[in-house]
């Protein structure tokens, strides 16, 4: 009952973004303090990617490289660009345009494998790129988002290298070594980490959203105007251009749409309140419920299609 409880709770993982969102904004003071936990929730977060992960994860990248270096590649040019013309467009400030950027250069979310699954596309492809792209995020994501937000906002790459490795790669790496290690205790505790996951994801975005309760309703509009926009066009421009450009499979072609148009979410919120304004946190906030409702509307549609084209009725 237990484990029931913790799928049923991870599955409806949007609606509780939402609520904890709403009461930060309206109680913010018992949650501010969560800001100084960001990062190790994100070590939790990211050990538990660790732990479901193995060599199995990577072997794509020998026998289909052509495909996992092109995802890789889209996740990193599509979304990054995307935000600056969404912050152009909708003539962001540039606190709150760098928060855009940084969720564009963040990489993708453990959530696109699920959405993957979910709408019966290449679930192998989309575990090993965000496998790739996440454990080369700490050598892309602060050098390009430091390219893309220019003089408006000054930080050092180099520190956000570390900062970053410091968060992805060392609890990824030991929870490969604790699933070498103690193979059958990880095969036990496995089934549990995405609830874990999603509980420390809820946490991460509270403390983003309370530390700017007085300002969220004056950037709440625009803010979740301009996430709208940035998902959408990163799912849309993920799948044609892997299907239409490149000529890929559908199924290869949904799995790297939702690799282009899902986030890590909780390492930019991280990243926001370490080296930004806070206001500029309330993007990822925002994002981390959407990709999940815009994936979840997405994944349903072509598991649907994907039902009717076998039944021979498409």
């Amino acid at each position: 009952m237990v484990l029931k409880f913790c799928q049923w709770f991870t599955r409806v993982f949007p609606f509780w973004i939402t609520v904890a969102a709403i009461v930060s904004l309206l109680v913010p003071a018992p949650f501010t303090p969560l800001a100084s936990y960001v990062t190790y929730l994100i070590g939790i977060v990211m050990l538990a990617m660790g732990l479901s992960m193995g060599i199995e994860d990577f072997r794509l990248v020998l026998s289909r490289p052509k495909d996992v270096l092109l995802g890789v590649m889209l996740r990193y040019c599509i979304m990054p660009l995307v935000a600056v013309a969404v912050s152009r467009l909708l003539n962001l400030s540039p606190v709150l345009a760098a928060g855009f950027i940084l969720v564009g250069c963040s990489p993708s979310a453990v959530a696109s494998n699920v959405m993957a699954f979910i709408s019966k596309g290449d679930t192998a492809l989309s575990v090993t790129v965000s496998s790739l792209n996440t454990l080369l995020s700490p050598f892309i994501t602060p050098f390009m988002f430091v390219l893309l937000v220019g003089e408006t906002v000054s930080v050092d790459p180099v520190k956000m290298l570390l900062d970053i490795a410091k968060v992805v790669l060392l609890p990824i790496a030991l929870g490969i070594t604790l699933r070498m290690l103690i193979p059958e205790l990880v095969k036990k505790i496995l089934p549990y980490m995405p609830f874990i996951s999603t509980v420390a994801l809820i946490l991460i975005v509270m403390p983003g959203i309370a530390l700017n309760a007085s300002r969220v309703l004056s950037v709440a509009a625009i803010a979740a105007f301009g996430v709208l926009l940035h998902n959408s066009a990163g799912l849309a421009l993920g799948f044609f251009s892997a299907k239409k450009l490149f000529g890929l499979g559908q199924k290869k072609s949904q799995a790297i749409a939702f690799e282009v148009g899902m986030e890590n979410t909780g390492l930019a919120v991280a990243l926001a309140l370490t080296y930004l304004d806070p206001i500029a946190a309330v993007p990822a906030a925002i994002f981390g419920a959407c990709h999940n409702i815009t994936g979840s509307v997405l994944a349903s549609y072509w598991a649907a299609r994907a039902v009717e084209e076998d039944s021979g009725q498409v």
